[in-house]
Parts: C-alpha cells; structure tokens; sequence
C-alpha cells in the first residue's frame, strides 16, 4: 500500500513534507496498541504559517488549502511514526479540525472538507473517517486552521 500511496500522491502533484517538529512540549504522536493519536498539525505550505481569520482575511476555498495542507503533515506524521512505511496506515479513524473564524462564521465544515477530501482521494476508501470541524477565536501563531488525527496502523 504504500507504494499505492505515494503513486496516488504523485498522481495527485502532491508531495509530503517533512513530519513537523513540535512547537512546544509535547510529542508529535503517541501509538498505542495499533491506535496512533497525532498531534494537531498546523496550516503551512512550503514551509510557511499559513494564517488568516476565516470570514475576516480568508475565504472558504483559501482555507480549505489550508485544511489541505494539515492532512499532508498529519500523514507525514504517520509515516514518521511507521518507520517510513505508509503501508502500515490501515485507515484514519477520526479527524477534528479547528478554524480560526469570526463569531459569525458558519462554514467550519466547508473548510474541514479541504483535509477530509485529500484524505480520500490519497487513501479511497481508508481515508473515510468520523470528524468534528469546530470554530476557534484564535489558533495558535495566527494559522487558519489546525487538525488533529487518529489512525489504525497495522
């Protein structure tokens, strides 16, 4: 599978980055049993924050790039913690994903979606998971958005 998934990525233009180191004092995942509980990954593209207020500097489609780009470091994050092996990823169990948005924003799910469908297309059927999708008033370092991930590894 894991060659599935880099050709799938390829297919796609897309390329993971390096697993991002934490910025503060925790651990970037912890895998217990064939659970793996990853750290929220934050907004960046091409090794730069992506920040913004959903419904003040950034519109729904801009901040689905951004939810996009969570997904590719979550899944960096997993092969990070597969020894380099995205094979061992069986599926992702649930995503939660935090916009930071104006009190009156109503689109959070919208957003979200830029994560959930990348998930999909890169792992069909395996990448169909639970998800919340939730307002924040603030997020860390100004990004747009951050998402958090558990995963079944095998």
């Amino acid at each position: 599978m894991s060659a599935d998934i880099e050709a799938r990525l390829s297919e796609l233009g897309l390329t993971l980055p390096d697993a991002p180191a934490p910025a503060a004092n925790y651990v970037p995942y912890v895998l217990t049993g064939s659970t793996l509980y990853v750290s929220g990954q934050i907004s960046m593209k091409n090794g730069e924050l992506v920040c913004g207020k959903l419904g003040e500097t950034m519109d729904v489609e801009a901040g689905a790039a951004a939810a996009q780009s969570c997904a590719l470091s979550l899944l960096a994050q997993v092969r990070a913690a597969c020894g380099g092996d995205l094979g061992k990823l069986k599926r992702v169990v649930k995503l939660t994903g935090f916009v930071n948005s104006t009190a009156d924003f109503k689109d959070q799910p919208k957003v979200i979606n830029g994560a959930s469908d990348t998930m999909v297309a890169i792992l069909g059927d395996a990448g169909r998971h639970a998800r919340s999708a939730v307002s924040a008033a603030a997020l860390p370092l100004g990004v747009a958005v951050e998402i958090e991930g558990i995963f079944e590894i095998a």
